[in-house]
């Protein structure tokens, strides 16, 4: 089976460890990766900001670029959910419609594509050590992936999983909420922060990027001995 990386800019410029261990773990469940090199950002942040004409120019380029592969994977729930607004967003285009659709119809964030595409649940990962996990506002809510990570990392040897109290509030990330918001973003990724603490997990394990780099952020400004990782390094585990 072929699949098309779709990186995410938050891979390609702070977190490259959880791109290399989504390639390996799909490599080791048989999967051929492509990793189309003319891939920008997928327009969100622009066009959550209101700049809606501009975004439709990166998301063009996003269609264009990934118009031939079979599969689309993506190790960011939230950027995954962005090919699934596409079509919405070029409504009534006759051009870009159907192709924003058919871009759609093949994208999955990784454990998602995993569990539902794959039809693996165990994929023989051994990992050391007490974990809580974060839940995503994008990946669950809208996305409506939520069960795919926890049966994957209940098949983790070795792990020792705590439920995280409030894991479906907002870290306070919210892509430019944070730059916007910035006195209500910090005092919601504190009260995250408060209750990672509370599960005395010895690791912090989530799907996507901006919500880690903000609960990470926070926990190393604290000075909390905490690690964080995605779940493609926990599942690429052996």
């Amino acid at each position: 089976m072929k699949v098309t990386l779709f990186a995410t800019c938050l891979v390609d410029m702070f977190q490259s460890n959880a791109g290399k261990a989504t390639v390996e773990l799909l490599e080791h469940l048989g999967c051929e990766i492509d990793f189309p090199e003319l891939q920008i950002c997928c327009g969100q942040p622009a066009y959550n900001s209101g700049y809606v004409k501009e975004s439709k120019e990166a998301m063009k380029r996003m269609i264009d670029t990934f118009q031939h592969a079979e599969y689309v994977v993506s190790p960011s729930g939230s950027c995954a959910y962005m090919f699934h607004q596409y079509p919405q967003i070029f409504k009534d285009d006759p051009v870009w419609e159907p192709k924003a659709k058919a871009l759609a119809d093949k994208t999955y964030e990784l454990t998602q594509f995993i569990v539902d595409v794959l039809q693996v649940e165990d994929v023989g990962a051994r990992f050391s050590g007490r974990i809580t996990f974060h839940t995503s506002c994008h990946m669950t809510r809208l996305l409506g992936v939520k069960e795919a990570p926890m049966k994957l990392l209940s098949n983790v040897s070795g792990l020792e999983f705590t439920e995280l109290p409030g894991k479906h509030n907002c870290c306070g990330f919210g892509g430019t909420f944070s730059v916007k918001m910035a006195q209500i973003s910090e005092q919601m990724v504190d009260e995250k922060v408060q209750h990672v603490e509370e599960t005395k997990a010895e690791y912090l394990i989530g799907a996507d990027g901006g919500c880690l780099m903000n609960i990470g952020g926070r926990i190393e400004r604290k000075g909390i001995p905490i690690k964080v990782l995605h779940i493609a390094e926990v599942l690429n585990s052996r």
